[in-house]
């Protein structure tokens, strides 16, 4: 599977009579992993709404792949920092959920969930309902229930911000893991610096009303790059940008 390419031209972004961003270019290219840093307020969630579809661009253009991107489809997963999931629905039936609305068989859709649980290390839990798993676990049921669909754009609006340190860094690396393979793009709000250059190829750094720079990230998701004089340097910059 391919990733989506995801484009904003002199984009203008926000609700009508209050813009956010303006003036935006982005381009994310096709199975990579952009992370998205900004201080409070500055437009990272009105970004990841725009890609998802849920908020038109005031100005400018917003293309998928060359076409334009008029609204929500099954092709991008929206996955958020609270996990949204059914209170009354067991973790396979949360992952289901989406896969039942889109129409696919029973069984297709048993075998996806039960698979993507697995992989995310909660096979053994599957019948249970979400009250009874942890924070952590949730945010896991989140994140297969987003990738069962087999989505080509992963959109995530700091999915792990409110998760104690240790289960946090837990989910990086349980993220990186499970998305290899798939092909899938990625975008990745956080106002977390560290988080922000140990998961992305590039990341984007916003400030008030604009995108600063986006910057490649030296070495990806490599466990030893915070050792590394690039990586320091671009830490440097990164943390200049968040008062900016």
């Amino acid at each position: 599977m391919r990733g989506l390419r995801l484009t904003l031209a002199e984009a203008v972004l926000g609700r009508p009579g209050a813009p956010v961003l303006s003036g935006l270019d982005l381009d994310v290219a096709p199975g990579e992993v952009l992370t998205v840093l900004g201080p409070s307020g500055c437009g990272k969630s009105t970004l990841l709404r725009t890609l998802a579809g849920l908020l038109p661009p005031l100005g400018g253009r917003l293309s998928q792949d060359g076409e334009p991107l008029t609204g929500p489809a099954a092709d991008r997963a929206l996955v958020f920092q609270e996990d949204a999931l059914l209170p009354w629905r067991t973790l396979r039936g949360n992952v289901e959920l989406p896969l039942a609305i889109r129409g696919l068989a029973r069984t297709e859709r048993r075998a996806r969930a039960a698979d993507w649980l697995a992989r995310v290390g909660l096979g053994e839990h599957a019948g249970r309902l979400p009250h009874q798993v942890s924070g952590g676990q949730r945010q896991r049921t989140q994140l297969a229930r987003a990738l069962a669909g087999r989505p080509r754009a992963v959109l995530m609006d700091e999915p792990f911000g409110a998760l104690d340190a240790r289960t946090r860094a837990g989910m990086q690396g349980l993220l990186v893991e499970v998305l290899q393979g798939t092909g899938a793009t990625v975008v990745f709000v956080t106002h977390d610096v560290d988080e922000a250059l140990s998961l992305g190829d590039r990341v984007a750094l916003l400030g008030t009303g604009r995108v600063l720079q986006v910057l490649p990230v030296p070495r990806p998701r490599d466990r030893e790059a915070h050792a590394d004089p690039a990586t320091a340097a671009l830490r440097r910059t990164a943390l200049a940008s968040l008062s900016s």
